[in-house]
């Protein structure tokens, strides 16, 4: 076998068996092509995984076997250097169009790289799988057998699988590339260090590589979910108007576009989380039902993640009250005070007024009067902790998603008195207590407090995402 620089596996297989899908979740990479019609793969196309631009490991997406019974023939029949064996396959064949995908798949196979054979663990072993094993392994290269999982509930061959594999490969995993987690992926890199003595230095490096680049990415992660904070607490709308008459109307207004910012903001959130996490083509949509899809504020949001009743009145009917909407008057320049025209909600754990009373402030102007009109900043804390659960709640789905599914989420049907709840809900009351002061400063814009408090924050946020990061199935 050849030495080479960087760690090279070539997936290999009969057609349709999902290789290219393994080679997606593996990667980390959704732009490999998958389909499920046949042989669709017909040249060898390499996949670099990179972590802060330097390439750590490879791997090539290759076609199938088109001719394993005549390719073992020939095989069986050499007898030349074993070392020399797949060269001497290329070179004659190279001509031979009923070789050409033999050929090619062999091509990384003479340049030093190993060998990924996957196989659709739903179906019975055939006697042509048992050729195509037979071939890798007088190839005598270091090679891992992968039972992908094509269809779920059919267990009945894995043991016949299993056994096969263990007459040609050096290890065997048995892997799912359209549900496999980070945990399973690195599991994965874990046994291919035991498929030959001296790959195992350089599939550490790899190894100790992805874990730290992990690192990072929830490091990023809490990052974004803090910023996502600091700008939605202090956010404000502004406009002035001139009448009395037009009050009600630029209130409801600014309300909305209030509501749309914070809206925009929490989507360029999950945005930049989806990008940490190298879903760049395909765009991740949560599952119909996901609470992340119902309104920030509205009160099926807040019951599903959990909130109390008190909690629940404060969200107000329309959210008009957590939001906080200002009415400035002033004459010729003066201000003549501020109060509040919708609102009356206090957060952080104290007692809250209803809808009706919140929104039951009339607003007194002078005729000559200018009146400047502010909806935010926030009011009320709940809203942060939703923005939170919410952003966490797509988290979990997003480190989970292998990068080979092209599918969407199946809908379900949730109902208002579920029973689920946000990941904020469980969280004691001195923890509380924290966020709720760092979610004061950051609507006073408070920075010296803001950094005082930022890095308890900073460090609980990662352990919840790497906690959250362990979950077998993802919040919804």
């Amino acid at each position: 076998m050849n030495k080479i620089a960087i760690p090279t596996f070539a997936i290999l297989g009969h057609p349709n068996e999902g290789k290219s899908s393994v080679v997606s979740t593996l990667a980390e990479d959704d732009s490999v092509r998958i389909s499920p019609v046949p042989g669709e793969t017909r040249k060898c196309r390499e996949y670099p995984v990179t972590v802060d631009t330097n390439e750590i490991i490879r791997f090539i997406d290759t076609p199938g076997f088109q001719q394993p019974r005549q390719t073992l023939k020939w095989l069986a029949e050499y007898s030349g250097s074993d070392q020399q064996m797949i060269s001497d396959f290329i070179a004659a064949h190279r001509t031979t169009p009923e070789f050409a995908d033999e050929c090619e798949l062999f091509t990384p196979l003479s340049d030093g790289a190993g060998i990924i054979f996957v196989v659709d663990g739903s179906r019975p072993v055939r006697k042509i799988d048992k050729i195509e094993m037979e071939i890798l392994r007088l190839t005598g290269l270091p090679r891992m057998a992968v039972i992908n999982i094509k269809e779920k509930n059919r267990a009945e061959f894995f043991e016949d699988w299993k056994s096969e594999a263990r007459k040609h490969f050096n290890t065997i995993r048995v892997f799912d590339a359209h549900q496999a987690t980070y945990k399973e992926r690195i599991t994965l890199l874990e046994s291919l260090k035991n498929i030959d003595q001296e790959w195992q230095p350089q599939l550490e490096e790899v190894i100790s590589a992805f874990k730290n680049d992990w690192q990072h990415r929830i490091e990023d992660t809490a990052g974004i979910l803090m910023d996502l904070i600091l700008t939605a607490a202090r956010h404000t709308v502004k406009k002035t108007c001139n009448e009395e008459s037009q009050v009600p109307a630029l209130k409801k207004q600014l309300e909305e576009q209030y509501k749309k910012d914070i809206s925009r903001f929490e989507k360029s959130a999950h945005k930049n989380i989806r990008k940490r996490f190298k879903h760049n083509i395909f765009n991740y949509e949560l599952p119909p039902h996901s609470i992340v899809h119902e309104d920030l504020f509205s009160k099926k949001s807040w019951r599903i993640l959990g909130l109390k009743q008190w909690q629940l009145a404060a969200a107000g009917a329309a959210g008009g009250s957590a939001i906080g909407v200002k009415v400035d008057i002033a004459l010729a320049g003066l201000s003549f005070g501020v109060f509040t025209a919708i609102g009356g909600i206090v957060g952080g754990g104290s007692a809250a007024l209803g809808a009706r009373q919140a929104i039951g402030a009339k607003v007194k102007g002078l005729p000559l009067g200018r009146m400047k009109i502010q909806a935010g900043p926030v009011k009320n804390e709940q809203v942060m902790y939703i923005l939170l659960d919410r952003a966490l709640i797509y988290f979990s789905h997003i480190i989970n998603w292998a990068h080979s599914r092209r599918d969407q989420p199946q809908a379900k049907s949730i109902e208002l008195n579920s029973q689920k709840k946000g990941f904020t809900s469980l969280w004691d009351a001195p923890l509380k207590k924290l966020f709720n002061h760092f979610f004061r400063a950051a609507r006073k814009g408070d920075w010296a407090q803001i950094a005082a408090i930022k890095p308890r924050i900073n460090e609980f946020l990662i352990t919840s995402l790497k906690d959250i990061s362990q979950l077998e199935k993802p919040t919804e």
